[in-house]
């Protein structure tokens, strides 16, 4: 008797195998998720920053007026605008006093506030108590420090005035009301807000210097100013550089410290490009004017955020 054995198929040919990953799919997978987590960044960024940023700059091509708010029609100038603001006499004032008040400001936050940090990095009783009143004048509004100066500086009735003058040291000053004081007032006011934020940054930055380069220069005979600079200006650099740019940023576009203080007066002499905005648009109500002031302002940003970019490219090479 004869029996046939059927041979059962081999499970390797019965059941299929997994197809292979696509790797350009998973490729496009990975592109999506990237930029659905980039696009509410991106999306923020083109609605708050870039439209107001576009319509500033069309803005400065138009005739716009209170008029158009109501009828939406802002005819197309030219370059009216432009050329009525660099023939301004008030605008190269504006921009001059613009550099001054930026470049001393910076200068004065960034001294005092590193001598600050130095100073605080040795310790001593009440060290920490003293080094958060001083970050006081950081923390008041603006507009409170201002309004709070103008009395101190007052010719009249002012603190200053009245210490000076107890002392015999004149104290009759017009701090605020004299073309000649007022810019500096102004500078001085505003370096003594900045001092704080200065400091923190750069204490901070001399937290992370290592001890032992400190000790090397010392075992080497260096002195506290060679040490200064040879050791902790270079490894401050990174800070500093931070400290300046940001410091940049806020000071080229102040307002509101230059309106409680002195409104841009007394006769222009503390007039920026801040305030000059300011006051062709809703002064003067030339909202066109105000848009060419404007585009300078971010103009000058953005020559400053370049070469700082350069520069950081330049260094990390």
């Amino acid at each position: 008797m004869t029996t046939s054995t059927v041979t059962a198929p081999a499970s390797a040919k019965t059941s299929r195998k997994a197809a292979a990953p696509d790797p350009d799919r998973a490729r496009r997978r990975r592109r999506l998720a990237q930029w659905g987590f980039v696009a509410p960044a991106v999306a923020f960024m083109l609605l708050f920053f870039g439209y107001p940023l576009v319509r500033n700059v069309v803005m400065s091509f138009q005739h716009y007026t209170p008029k158009t708010f109501f009828t939406g029609e802002a005819p197309f100038n030219g370059t009216d605008n432009w050329a009525s603001v660099f023939q301004d006499v008030l605008f190269g004032k504006a921009l001059w006093h613009t550099l001054v008040f930026t470049a001393g400001s910076l200068l004065g936050q960034f001294c005092v506030g590193l001598a600050l940090a130095v100073f605080f990095t040795r310790r001593f009783p009440l060290g920490g108590v003293l080094r958060s009143l001083i970050l006081l004048p950081w923390l008041v509004p603006m507009v409170v420090s201002g309004i709070v100066w103008r009395r101190i500086l007052d010719q009249d009735t002012g603190v200053l005035n009245t210490f000076l003058d107890t002392f015999g040291l004149g104290g009759n000053t017009p701090w605020l009301t004299s073309p000649d004081m007022a810019l500096l007032s102004v500078i001085l006011v505003n370096i003594w807000i900045g001092i704080p934020f200065n400091m923190v940054i750069l204490y901070g930055g001399l937290q992370e210097i290592p001890k032992e380069l400190y000790e090397a220069a010392s075992l080497d005979g260096a002195s506290a100013w060679r040490t200064f600079r040879s050791v902790t200006l270079p490894m401050l650099k990174p800070v500093i550089t931070v400290v300046l740019v940001l410091g940049f940023m806020s000071t080229v576009k102040i307002l509101d410290l230059i309106l409680a203080l002195t409104d841009g007066g007394p006769a222009d002499a503390t007039q920026t490009l801040g305030t000059l905005t300011y006051q062709n648009s809703f002064v003067e109500l030339d909202f066109g004017a105000g848009a060419v002031v404007g585009n300078v302002l971010i103009l000058i940003s953005a020559v400053f955020a370049v070469f700082y970019l350069r520069a950081n490219r330049t260094e990390g090479k």
